[in-house]
């Protein structure tokens, strides 16, 4: 049911608040119905603006700053504002905020969030932590769950084939007082909790059971998610799966569980397990948030994600017809005469027949107004530095595409000093036939 302009109060969750990136949110009523804000009721909206003031940081980018700002406008009032993190941040109360990536669907139009979150699982699923099986799942399920949901859900189907092949079993260490001897007696022990009763023994013994470290950590964070999820679908997966952990005692102590999680050949099925527990359990591995108002967030940087999905689809397409692509090259630094110093490192480098092409990947939105189109200067500086230390003439920066540049003309910058900027706009929701489009235009221009 719609309340207002991006406010929903969905059958399982209560209220959820859906925003895009960049995205302004406000809670001045004159304003409800300006399409350049997303209007939020004063109640939720205070307590979105204690969250974000009462964050403390945990891992390398946690910073509210990072992922929403807060302003002031003159006659509006207060404005937070959306930046490029994508996921979800559920506050104390239960209120939902899901961000969503700004994505262009060209003529076709935008066809709700769905779409959207669709396209998102897509771009996430080329992340080295994450499997294409399990988000092949979860987009099915994208018009009845939020993010945080469906990321649960992926956890659980994770589990559910780890349940198919068999929990693994171990020796575990173990002392226990029987009627017959078995395995090494404890003589001081024995001494002192049998005395009067010889007819028992006080014995250490190995036990083959399921009461491993990585299978107390699954049930752990079963359990766990048994209290956070709002989903009937994923409660009732929970209940299931939890039958399946009956003889497994619950993690206690998870950093000394996790101490002992050793991934091998027989323990590879654990092994992204493992670190969504952490996630879930420990807040650890996403971006995550954690302040003086107790919340729930996960959320990602769009920027590695686009950079990930990138050099994912340039791989398959590019690495069959003969150009070695490599990522994340850096072989090279901006000064070497006291060691290397400023290394430089370009999101892809296509090298074939002995021509060199380097491409990098930006999340930012390109308006069509000035010479520049919004490109950063820091970002042509960049540009120019790869060039000139590859030997490389020919640099491509990739832009996701938007409705404002979409259909645009080839845009081009030369140096006159042989070094020529290109840009070539990607249409995420289109990747497979953008990325052929892309590889005939690096042929054509050989």
């Amino acid at each position: 049911m719609l309340l207002h302009s991006g406010l929903r109060l969905c059958n399982e969750m209560g209220k959820l608040f859906e925003v895009k990136e960049f995205d302004k949110i406000i809670c001045n009523p004159d304003y409800r119905e300006d399409k350049k804000y997303k209007y939020l009721e004063r109640e939720e909206f205070d307590e979105l603006l204690a969250f974000l003031h009462g964050i403390s940081g945990e891992g390398e980018r946690a910073d509210a700053l990072d992922f929403m700002g807060i302003g002031y406008r003159r006659g509006v009032g207060d404005v937070v504002f959306v930046k490029n993190y994508v996921g979800l941040i559920q506050l104390k109360s239960g209120f939902q905020i899901q961000i969503l990536p700004k994505i262009s669907f060209g003529e076709d139009g935008e066809q709700g969030s769905e779409k959207t979150k669709k396209v998102f699982l897509k771009m996430l699923s080329s992340m080295k932590d994450f499997k294409g099986r399990e988000f092949l799942d979860a987009s099915l399920k994208a018009d009845r769950m939020n993010l945080y949901e469906l990321f649960i859900n992926m956890y659980l189907q994770e589990v559910k084939w780890l349940v198919k092949r068999g929990l693994q079993s171990d020796y575990m260490a173990g002392e226990e007082n029987l009627s017959y001897c078995r395995g090494k007696l404890l003589v001081n022990k024995q001494l002192c909790i049998n005395l009067a009763h010889r007819e028992r023994f006080y014995v250490a013994c190995d036990e083959f059971n399921q009461n491993r470290a990585e299978n107390r950590i699954i049930k752990a964070t079963l359990l766990r998610l048994q209290k956070l999820t709002t989903n009937e679908e994923n409660t009732r997966m929970v209940r299931q799966l939890l039958i399946y952990f009956g003889m497994v005692l619950a993690s206690e102590n998870y950093e000394k569980d996790f101490s002992k999680v050793v991934i091998n050949r027989s323990t590879k099925d654990y092994e992204r397990l493992m670190k969504w527990s952490r996630v879930f359990l420990m807040n650890r591995g996403i971006t995550v948030f954690s302040g003086s108002i107790p919340a729930k967030a996960l959320l990602f940087p769009m920027e590695s994600v686009y950079e990930s999905y990138v050099a994912q689809q340039i791989k398959r397409v590019f690495s069959v017809r003969g150009w070695e692509v490599l990522c994340q090259d850096n072989r090279y630094s901006l000064f070497v005469e006291r060691g290397r110093q400023f290394s430089l490192c370009p999101d892809i480098v296509l090298v074939r027949a002995g021509r060199t092409v380097i491409l990098d990947t930006k999340w930012k939105r390109l308006i069509d107004r000035g010479a520049g189109y919004g490109i950063s200067q820091a970002d042509m500086y960049q540009m120019y530095a790869y060039s000139k230390k590859y030997k490389a003439p020919e640099v491509w920066l990739l832009y996701p595409v938007n409705d404002e540049m979409r259909g645009h003309a080839p845009i081009r910058f030369e140096s006159g000093d042989g070094t020529c900027v290109r840009l070539f706009l990607v249409d995420v929701a289109g990747m497979e036939e953008n990325m052929e489009e892309f590889c005939k235009i690096l042929d054509e221009n050989s």
